[in-house]
């Protein structure tokens, strides 16, 4: 290698960096064939090359406008600047795993809605944390609030199901979440602490 390069390794995903892009074309090749030699292949769509860094942004306006991101853990890493100007690597939960939650919570309170109130805002406060822990990372506030309020849209909703009367008007349901409330979003890893 002519420059810097580093891997991070995860079970069976990982994400290798390289300063100088012929480093980067050289490895892919060889670890392709590498592969070959013992008969597995490379998942073609989770599998590129591509720029990124601190001269990521400027590359891309002089050709189509925007850096590429990648996908790893369930995150959306991407090229971004720090409030002093600073080149900085944000993360975001990526939309194929926010879209999977927000399917799943769905459905879990769709399923539990015959429960009693406290039970339901229980386990609904657990799922929450655990989420919150996961995904609780410098940057990714935003979208840790959304599934917050994925849940509390999707909870009023099959609360409103449950009989055959409307239980909740909108006013009545944020009463309901001061007595009942459910765990705030927060952020629990900072990446540059």
């Amino acid at each position: 290698m002519k420059g810097y390069s580093g891997l991070v390794v995860y079970a069976d995903d990982f994400v290798v960096c390289f300063e100088n892009k012929e480093d980067a074309e050289m490895f892919y090749e060889h670890l392709v064939k590498r592969m070959e030699h013992f008969g597995l292949s490379l998942e073609v769509e989770k599998s590129q090359l591509i720029e990124f860094g601190r001269d990521a942004q400027r590359i891309a306006k002089e050709r189509d406008g925007r850096a590429k991101t990648f996908d790893f853990l369930g995150f959306t890493h991407y090229c971004s600047k720090s409030k002093d100007g600073r080149f900085r690597v944000k993360r975001k939960t990526s939309k194929k795993k926010f879209s999977k939650k927000s399917k799943e919570i769905n459905i879990q309170i769709k399923n539990m809605r015959h429960l009693p109130l406290e039970e339901i805002i229980k386990k609904l406060n657990q799922v929450l944390v655990g989420y919150f822990h996961y995904y609780g990372i410098t940057d990714n506030s935003k979208r840790i609030n959304s599934f917050r309020e994925v849940v509390i849209n999707r909870l009023f909703y099959w609360l409103n199901r449950r009989g055959q009367k409307r239980s909740y008007t909108w006013e009545g349901y944020l009463e309901m979440l001061k007595i009942y409330p459910l765990a705030r979003a927060k952020i629990y890893v900072s990446v540059y602490a």
